[in-house]
């Protein structure tokens, strides 16, 4: 008899308590089947409780490490149970549930590592931000195209779905800087695969964005600066993806 296939969700979250409820809710809607865990991350509010209090598990960490630390932890609990796929969505509200069946489709479909899910592909393009974010997405977008061989559309994308090959590379690896735009770097050159595929992506319910206009011309010169300096690190073989790797 074929194996069922095993999913976790996992939610990086810092202060997140007042999106969390409404998320959750949404989660156990659309997959009820499929456990969920929160990774408080340092937070200061009620998040580790209110994401208890709402049926998910909690990995509460003692100070805050970052989106990459968080997203790290995550990977390392999923890998440690075995689960077959690992989705990553965001604690802020703005990823829909509902788009979580079209990337596992499309990961097992496509026969990729990982599906990342892009507001910029599709009729109605959404969650873009200011002009400024907009053409700091669009010259990362460039860049990363050109040396992972591979179109890249939204390069800050943190709403993916990632196989139990690529989630283990990813727990010992997983950037901690600018992880979204130097995962897709650093997987390429383990020989890993990757996909897009549409999603919409919503206004935040609560809170505020960190990264204002200059900071995004800010962090995109810091990024770009990563990528280069991250083509000078050694390809791990004992993580590659069936010896097929990229100098």
């Amino acid at each position: 008899m074929k194996k069922e296939k095993t999913y976790v969700v996992i939610i990086p979250a810092y202060n997140e308590a007042e999106s969390l409820p409404g998320l959750l809710t949404e989660l156990k809607q659309v997959l009820p089947d499929v456990p969920v865990v929160v990774i408080s991350d340092g937070s200061k509010d009620a998040t580790a409780e209110i994401a208890r209090e709402n049926g998910a598990y909690v990995l509460d960490l003692p100070c805050n490490l970052g989106v990459g630390g968080a997203v790290q932890a995550g990977l390392q609990y999923a890998c440690s149970k075995g689960y077959d796929f690992v989705v990553r969505i965001d604690g802020d509200g703005q990823h829909n549930p509902a788009d979580i069946p079209t990337l596992l489709a499309h990961i097992e479909e496509k026969k990729v590592d990982l599906v990342v899910g892009s507001r910029f592909i599709g009729d109605k393009v959404t969650g873009v931000g200011t002009q400024w974010r907009k053409l700091g997405n669009i010259a990362l977008a460039k860049f990363l195209s050109v040396i992972c061989r591979n179109k890249v559309t939204d390069p800050t994308s943190g709403f993916w779905c990632v196989s139990k090959e690529l989630a283990n590379y990813f727990s010992h690896y997983y950037p901690t800087d600018y992880p979204e735009p130097e995962a897709l770097s650093l997987l390429c050159r383990q020989g890993y695969t990757f996909s897009e595929v549409g999603v919409v992506v919503r206004q935040r319910q609560h809170g505020v964005s960190s990264i204002t206009s200059i900071g995004t011309i800010y962090f995109a010169l810091k990024v770009f600066i990563a990528l280069v300096a991250d083509r000078l690190r050694p390809v791990d073989r004992k993580y590659a993806r069936k010896n097929s790797i990229k100098e």
